[in-house]
């Protein structure tokens, strides 16, 4: 057997691809330049994960400077039923994420509405627009904690000079997760308001330049042009918000910090609770993969109905 007719090791065979052919479409480069990635993200992210699954079948004390693992089975699952505590986060949590999402999107999309049609000092009004995301979630805690203060908040004293009485925002249970929603749609507002502006910014204009020649107005263009156009996008942004208010802590965390009582009470504090405050690790594992499960379960709706819209149209 000739010398030629030995196979060539994996190294070689990036030196044998066909005159003309691009490295980018070489398979086994594209697999050399993509396992970095890959060991990674297996490393970041799906160990931690497996390691919080198993620990969520354990109870898992200290002793000795080290941990001691025991056997729990499905208890800590069951206990989740029981668990009043978790079942009001549950029910707060999806309160606030469908009120602050839902509030966010329609300012978010009012306002890039608005933008795009703005012609002079466009990058001004931008910029004013995205302030509150550039904000530390630790000053905008202080921030609205002040302004929302029984005392001399700002929100009070405007009330009072139109003759209205102050009122306990952050410590009346009727207003404590309603104060901590409108906190959020002023943080996150810019998040969706970016989002729907890039996408309006790429819409095809000779759709507009058309509808004006057939004499459309502004509610015709956006109701039969602009919003058809837009719902994967809204579709995205609304899955990613969703996601990201179902994890909220900080601002419940430094407003209110769940109470009063469990009013303001979200699952990733009752979360923060079980492990940190009453170290059970076992149990707080357990929670955890039950939150991580109804979160890709939300997502996976929305990006179900978005392939759907996107293969209907």
């Amino acid at each position: 057997m000739s010398t030629a007719s030995v196979a060539t090791p994996a190294a070689g065979r990036l030196g044998e691809r066909r005159a003309g052919t691009p490295l980018g479409d070489d398979p086994l480069w594209r697999w050399l330049t993509f396992s970095p990635a890959l060991a990674l993200m297996l490393l970041l992210s799906v160990l931690p994960l497996a390691n919080l699954f198993v620990s969520s079948f354990q109870d898992i004390s200290w002793a000795g400077g080290g941990e001691v693992r025991s056997a729990a089975g499905l208890s800590h699952y069951r206990a989740l039923a029981a668990d009043a505590l978790f079942r009001a986060g549950l029910f707060n949590t999806f309160i606030f994420a469908f009120c602050a999402v839902t509030g966010q999107m329609v300012l978010g999309l009012g306002l890039a509405l608005l933008c795009s049609r703005i012609s002079r000092a466009r990058v001004v009004y931008r910029a004013i627009f995205i302030l509150p995301i550039l904000i530390p979630g630790i000053v905008i805690g202080a921030i609205w904690k002040l302004m929302l203060n029984y005392d001399f908040g700002l929100v009070n004293q405007a009330l009072g000079l139109l003759g209205i009485a102050p009122h306990d925002w952050l410590g009346a249970t009727e207003t404590a997760l309603l104060s901590v929603i409108v906190v959020d749609i002023w943080h996150w507002t810019p998040f969706c308001f970016l989002l729907f502006l890039a996408g309006l910014e790429s819409l095809p204009q000779d759709i507009y330049e058309a509808a004006k020649v057939d004499g459309a107005g502004s509610w015709q263009e956006f109701r039969l042009i602009t919003f058809p156009l837009m719902i994967p996008t809204i579709i995205v942004t609304f899955a990613f918000r969703l996601v990201l208010a179902f994890k909220v802590f900080d601002e419940v965390y430094l407003l209110t910090s769940g109470g009063p009582g469990t009013a303001t009470e979200v699952v990733s504090f009752t979360l923060y609770q079980r492990f940190f405050t009453e170290d059970r690790i076992g149990y707080g594992s357990a929670m955890s993969i039950a939150v991580i499960f109804i979160v890709s379960l939300l997502l996976v709706v929305a990006l179900s109905a978005r392939r759907r819209l996107g293969t209907a149209s």
